[in-house]
């Protein structure tokens, strides 16, 4: 995995992002960080990372799509040791799945045809909003592919037990239907937003997505 600190200034909060597929920190670099030291993690074509995570007094665990599923690989658990709140955003830890994430069908169709153009596509599915920003990653095609099979060798943990899960109302990346039925197995929080699948232009700060776990 690489990763990006997106502030470190020794403050007492840290709020580690797994972020989607195919991204970098672009997709979520307009985010205040206000008091948070913010390091987000990106690109699964290898789960090694040479992160060594100060302690910090509170720290929370923020997945989005991809990430979810990530977030809670025995390969991270190191990096997810001791966190107050866990919240997964538009994905869940089975996120190619015909019932609970990406039927399997499209997906491999996904990697098959990949693409420049398909890239933009998946891109522009992302968002319900009308203008988006010019760029949400500098990942390469060809990190971008192979990550995307990489995924698929990944051994899911559907163990780890989340805060609250934020399910967009238009998600048409992982269904929002499919999202439904994994998290209406479980007693965890669930709060609705109207939005497509990436769902970060809601939001100015990292504090407002913590606030939501903290409010369970």
């Amino acid at each position: 995995m690489k990763y990006k600190w997106l502030q470190k200034q020794n403050n007492e909060k840290l709020i580690v992002f797994f972020n989607g597929w195919g991204m970098d920190e672009n997709i979520v670099s307009h985010l205040d960080c206000g008091d948070y030291d913010v390091v987000v993690f990106y690109d699964y074509n290898s789960l090694e990372t040479d992160i060594d995570l100060p302690l910090y007094k509170e720290k929370y665990i923020v997945g989005w799509s991809m990430g979810v599923m990530v977030s809670c690989l025995e390969e991270t658990k190191q990096i997810r040791e001791g966190a107050k709140s866990y919240i997964a955003v538009c994905g869940t830890p089975l996120p190619v799945n015909n019932d609970y994430g990406i039927p399997e069908k499209i997906y491999n169709m996904t990697i098959r045809g990949f693409n420049e153009l398909s890239s933009k596509k998946f891109v522009s599915r992302m968002f319900t909003e009308k203008t988006i920003p010019e760029t949400v990653t500098k990942r390469t095609l060809d990190s971008q592919k192979s990550e995307l099979i990489q995924l698929l060798k990944y051994q899911v943990n559907d163990g780890v037990k989340f805060d609250k899960v934020i399910v967009a109302e238009k998600d048409i990346i992982i269904p929002t239907k499919n999202q439904l039925n994994y998290w209406s197995k479980t007693d965890t929080d669930i709060t609705f937003i109207h939005s497509g699948h990436c769902p970060f232009l809601l939001y100015n700060k990292w504090a407002e997505l913590v606030e939501i776990c903290k409010r369970v």
